[in-house]
């Protein structure tokens, strides 16, 4: 954890400016990966302002899911926001599922299941060179049903990696429909124990419970897997609409909508005392 830790409540604000760039990311070419944005909002706030030390590398698995990482990099100065305006249009830097040359990107994650042994690798480096960085790996719970991402899985456990910790979005869709229907991979923390990683299930929306875990991973032997339960479109009512929300095509008025709704929040927790 950083010193100087943010309250919870701050942590609350700073979810919602996330979700509400997300929001205007989409806006502007009328479609996006919002749902993946609006999900990961609370578990990136927790990472990139209470958990991660400058030494420590982030790296994200899901591909798609860049949204949620160009918010958090813009949440902490990383990117402006006119840059992050651009997401999506032809010719733009920040395509929805970018390149390893990127500003803040670690890893190209396009080809899903691949987070895992990359991060397995840069965390025995990191060891082997006597540095106490630490590694965070985000990887959605659809990625699991590659066999790729559970050699890195095997590998992380049998070299004993303790300043690795998994971060599974733990979601339940995927592109062509509920992971359990396609192919289903729970139950997900017997899984990953059996295989030598010490697993902990946590509600990715608890800012107090996020916090919680990941100090409980600092002081783990060996890799950890945060398995966090998230709602795809998390904080947006006006995509109760919508049977779901993965990839966001849709029209001015509901970016609008949506948009309000969470300008509303940011209000009432603007005046919650930190």
């Amino acid at each position: 954890m950083k010193p100087n830790a943010p309250s919870t409540a701050e942590l609350a604000l700073t979810a919602a400016r996330i979700r509400r760039m997300v929001i205007e990311m989409c806006r502007q070419p009328k479609q996006g990966y919002a749902g993946q944005g609006l999900e990961l909002a609370d578990i990136m706030t927790v990472v990139f302002h209470d958990i991660k030390r400058p030494q420590d590398r982030f790296l994200l698995s899901t591909g798609h899911a860049a949204i949620a990482l160009y918010a958090a990099l813009w949440s902490v100065g990383e990117y402006e926001q006119e840059e992050l305006m651009t997401y999506g249009f032809d010719g733009t830097e920040i395509e929805e599922s970018p390149l390893d040359d990127l500003k803040g990107f670690e890893m190209t994650g396009g080809s899903l299941g691949q987070g895992p042994s990359q991060a397995a690798g840069l965390a025995l480096g990191l060891r082997m060179q006597g540095s106490n960085a630490r590694v965070i790996c985000e990887v959605s719970d659809g990625e699991l049903q590659e066999g790729a991402a559970w050699e890195g899985f095997m590998f992380a456990a049998a070299r004993g990696l303790s300043n690795l910790v998994f971060v599974i979005n733990d979601n339940g869709e995927q592109a062509d429909g509920a992971t359990a229907e396609v192919l289903d991979i729970g139950p997900l923390a017997p899984k990953f124990e059996a295989f030598g990683i010490k697993a902990i299930d946590v509600d990715g929306h608890d800012l107090t419970a996020l916090r919680t875990a990941f100090r409980d991973a600092e002081t783990a032997v060996g890799p950890v897997a945060l398995i966090c339960k998230t709602i795809p479109g998390k904080g947006i009512k006006t995509f109760d609409q919508f049977a779901r929300v993965h990839y966001v095509r849709t029209t001015e008025e509901i970016w609008q909508a949506a948009a309000d709704e969470l300008d509303a929040q940011i209000t009432e927790l603007e005046g919650v005392p930190a």
